[in-house]
């Protein structure tokens, strides 16, 4: 819960505000860009919403502060709304799950709804209104966790809906011993006709991506879209396993085709399959000459 007494003094003057516990995770500035940015390493509120839609994003950020630092000066009455319109929709059967963990430092969770059983991708916080809205699409029946850093409270999903979790064997732990699927090797591996798991060590050394319909990559820490540098990029400074690793990994992507890319950390990015390959082309060539 946010503290008015500790309201920065970079936020515009108004409703929403954000406090000094914010760590700087950027949850806030893409989920809702239009209210809040950066100002001095933390985030703050540099337009209060003028109509419905700025507010309704700017109460989905506040949910899924992982840290509860964006707050309201007057109690928000339409804070059901929000809650109710989780999951968000991002394409077709895609959606963010929002509730950002501090366990993942607010990496992002993703849901494909499926005939045959729906995927939760990393774990958000296990939190009642989301987990209600789970329940209403289906459940979950499998969870797939890109690697071990952005796991949160995957251990309460898997109790509640009785879901099977996959994670690489390279990224077992003794806080994830328990795993019901774990990968080995270093092929690509069909979950579904639609759904690849394909592992790209360097980021760690267990780590996958998931491709859904040669469309959709979901990239955990592996690859994102940056802001800064407007182009694909990796996180050599949070590279723990190989940078020389995850470059070759990087270059086995450009085999296969897709147009979102939807990581754990950093922006979304999403264009024609030309256009991504031509993207991460240049992000190869910007991971070799960094």
């Amino acid at each position: 819960m946010a503290h008015l007494n500790q309201r920065r003094s970079q936020n515009i003057s108004g409703d929403f505000y954000v406090d000094a516990t914010c760590i700087d995770c950027d949850t806030c500035r893409w989920m809702a860009p239009q209210v809040f940015t950066r100002k001095d390493e933390q985030s703050a509120v540099y337009h209060q919403p003028t109509h419905e839609i700025e507010r309704l994003t700017a109460l989905q950020a506040l949910l899924s502060c992982p840290t509860s630092s964006i707050g309201t000066v007057e109690k928000p009455q339409d804070i059901k709304v929000a809650q109710l319109s989780f999951p968000i929709p991002v394409e077709e059967n895609i959606y963010h799950c929002g509730y950002h963990s501090e366990k993942s430092f607010a990496a992002a969770s993703y849901f494909i709804q499926l005939p045959e059983g729906n995927i939760l991708i990393d774990s958000p916080r296990f939190t009642p209104p989301l987990v209600k809205r789970l329940e209403k699409l289906g459940g979950v029946r499998y969870m797939y966790l890109t690697h071990r850093d952005d796991v949160a409270d995957h251990q309460k999903f898997a109790q509640h809906f009785q879901c099977q979790r996959i994670l690489h064997e390279k990224e077992i732990s003794a806080s994830l011993n328990d795993i019901e699927i774990q990968l080995t090797g270093f092929e690509p591996f069909e979950l579904a006709p639609d759904l690849l798991i394909i592992p790209v060590p360097g980021h760690s050394k267990g780590h996958t991506v998931l491709l859904y319909k040669n469309k959709f990559l979901f990239t955990g820490d592996h690859l994102a879209w940056s802001v800064r540098l407007q182009q694909l990029y990796a996180f050599k400074d949070y590279c723990w396993y190989s940078w020389a690793e995850q470059i070759k990994s990087m270059v086995k992507l450009a085999d296969y085709s897709f147009e979102w890319i939807l990581p754990g950390h950093g922006r979304r990015y999403h264009g024609d399959a030309n256009t991504m390959q031509a993207e991460l082309q240049k992000c190869i060539q910007w991971m070799v000459d960094s």
